[in-house]
């Protein structure tokens, strides 16, 4: 009996100084250098969020939407945050991702300039200058802004360079507009320049498109289903809890951070942000729950103006799952 109690004990004993098992080591890859778009991973990992999921998640910054997919398609990253007709289109030529879901229903492209020089609609950027990068995502999109605005190229002039050489063109008034997003390169001009911006959204002239959401590797999502949903879970709950507190949120990436912006424009960049989140078909619903009719009208868009190829069309369903996102009252 001495010896049952003893080896009980030592069982018990075994347990009581057993580690907790580990978290999960998991790299998420950015689409850019931060920006306040990205908030809500710095807010959830500051808050513990990720962590009672079971995830230790590391913060990387990227170099661009088509690098990133490249780098979770090799599996040097868990889970990248891109533009998702980006990853469509490395994904149609065979690279192995998908989208586990869309943050951003409602595209965040638009033509912006100086808010005192009162370029407010189409029509007023007859005459001007408007600052391009060639290729980009914004660019392969705004003819289509011309035909549903009726703007013809011969209505005004551009100017082409990277994003940098157009930021400048406009910070220096070679240029009275540039194609960017609302929430990132107003910020950046206004961070330069202290001076507001007004920006011409795409999207208020039928332009409905997805943007940026999570995407992963196809395998890895097979081999680690449990992970990949613990994963959108806990990124679900840090944008919604983001949403809640914007400037705390903003902040969080200062602190991980302390040369990622200014509190002001971060805090701003986010809030332009949130409204992107949703659709009037997904106001309802938690963030990442992309319908599939937007989802197939992107494709379209993409295969018509964005140089989309046709067989994507086929089936809009490879490029996304909303399966290993939370359910409603999860």
């Amino acid at each position: 009996m001495k010896r049952l109690i003893g080896a009980v004990s030592a069982v018990l004993m075994a347990f009581a100084v057993a580690p907790a098992q580990a978290a999960d080591k998991v790299v998420l890859m950015l689409n850019w250098y931060v920006y306040g778009e990205h908030a809500p991973f710095y807010y959830g990992k500051a808050k513990g969020i990720y962590a009672a999921e079971g995830i230790d998640l590391e913060i990387q910054e990227g170099r661009g939407s088509a690098a990133t997919t490249q780098a979770v398609a090799a599996k040097t990253a868990d889970f990248g945050y891109v533009d998702v007709p980006t990853m469509m289109r490395a994904a149609i030529k065979g690279a192995p991702v998908v989208a586990t879901g869309v943050l951003l229903q409602t595209s965040p492209m638009s033509a912006m300039g100086f808010a005192d020089k009162n370029i407010r609609k189409p029509d007023d950027i007859k005459g001007k200058t408007v600052a391009i990068t060639p290729a980009d995502s914004m660019t392969q999109i705004w003819p289509l802004f011309l035909k549903k605005t009726g703007l013809k190229e011969s209505d005004f002039k551009t100017v082409a360079g990277d994003g940098q050489t157009k930021l400048n063109a406009v910070i220096n008034g070679q240029a009275d507009l540039l194609l960017g997003y609302v929430m990132d390169q107003s910020m950046k001009i206004k961070d330069a320049t202290g001076k507001d911006v007004y920006p011409i959204k795409f999207a208020d002239y039928g332009i409905n498109m997805v943007s940026s959401g999570i995407i992963a590797n196809t395998d890895y999502v097979k081999a680690n289903a449990d992970l990949v949903r613990r994963f959108m879970s806990a990124t679900t709950k840090a944008v919604e809890a983001a949403e809640k507190e914007p400037k705390a949120a903003a902040q969080s990436i200062l602190d991980a951070n302390p040369k990622g912006g200014k509190i002001d424009t971060l805090t701003q960049g986010f809030e332009l942000t949130i409204p992107l989140y949703r659709t009037a078909e997904t106001k309802s619903k938690r963030p990442f729950q992309v319908t599939d009719q937007n989802m197939t009208d992107s494709v379209n868009l993409m295969v018509e103006y964005g140089g989309l190829d046709a067989k994507a069309r086929e089936n809009p369903k490879a490029f996304y799952t909303n399966d290993y996102l939370p359910k409603s009252g999860s």
